[in-house]
């Protein structure tokens, strides 16, 4: 049986011809789509990697300025301590030199100077105590500081015992919306967090109201009807004392 080169060569050509069609319209796409694949996964890979690393530095950032202002807080609870150990003693001493000169007066006289005396003075230590706290207090407020009375006080509420909020579920029977005012503006983020957890702990189907009140110096105070939870310096210094907090 001859060769015939004609049908050979024909053979050739369409075996190239199968071969540039298969590289033209099957090869090369399926390279294409991979390449674009590898390249999508490259691109999350980097972003991945650059948020990671931003979330690091911001967490070491957090966390200096959490240390120092720990550091600076301690450091400030020490000095208003020892000015209200040296005023408690000045008043003492006011208080026994006072009495002293009275001990020659009639013994029903005598007992009710003392004792109209003894809460002058006390009331009188009692407002410079709380003016020097205020104004110690004033300078440590700050939108940081803020930033972390509002997480104390998510986690307050969070740790509040179940026959708490039972008294406060009961004592707001629907009155009017929770109010949530603070000594500075709150991010989205914030007034979304503590709105989700007051309705949650709370059971409040409505909304949350927000306003300013820079009385409270930094931190939180909620209103819910007659109640007020308390969560601030201001509250510290017992601004509020007679509204229910969570030091009752």
């Amino acid at each position: 049986m001859g060769l015939d080169w004609t049908t050979f060569l024909l053979e050739i050509v369409n075996f190239l011809a199968l071969l540039w069609i298969l590289k033209r319209f099957l090869y090369q796409p399926v390279l294409a789509t991979l390449a674009e694949r590898r390249a999508g996964i490259a691109r999350t890979l980097g972003e991945a990697s650059d948020k990671e690393a931003r979330a690091t530095t911001l967490q070491s950032q957090f966390e200096s300025r959490l240390a120092d202002w720990e550091q600076e807080k301690a450091a400030a609870r020490s000095a208003f301590d020892a000015e209200m150990a040296a005023e408690r003693v000045r008043q003492l001493d006011l208080l026994s030199h006072d009495l002293a000169a009275e001990r020659d007066r009639g013994a029903a006289v005598e007992a009710h100077a003392r004792e109209t005396l003894r809460r002058e003075l006390a009331a009188q230590a009692d407002k410079e105590a709380r003016q020097f706290a205020s104004a110690l207090l004033t300078r440590l407020a700050c939108p940081e500081l803020e930033a972390r009375l509002v997480d104390v006080f998510i986690e307050e509420l969070a740790g509040l015992p179940d026959a708490r909020l039972a008294t406060l579920k009961a004592a707001h029977n629907g009155h009017g919306p929770a109010v949530v005012t603070s000594a500075y503006p709150l991010s989205d983020a914030q007034r979304e967090r503590i709105a989700s957890t007051i309705g949650a702990r709370l059971e409040l189907p409505g909304r949350v109201e927000f306003g300013l009140d820079a009385s409270l110096l930094a931190g939180l105070r909620v209103s819910l009807g007659a109640w007020q939870l308390d969560c601030s310096l201001a509250g510290e210094l017992g601004v509020f004392a007679e509204a229910p907090s969570f030091a009752n």
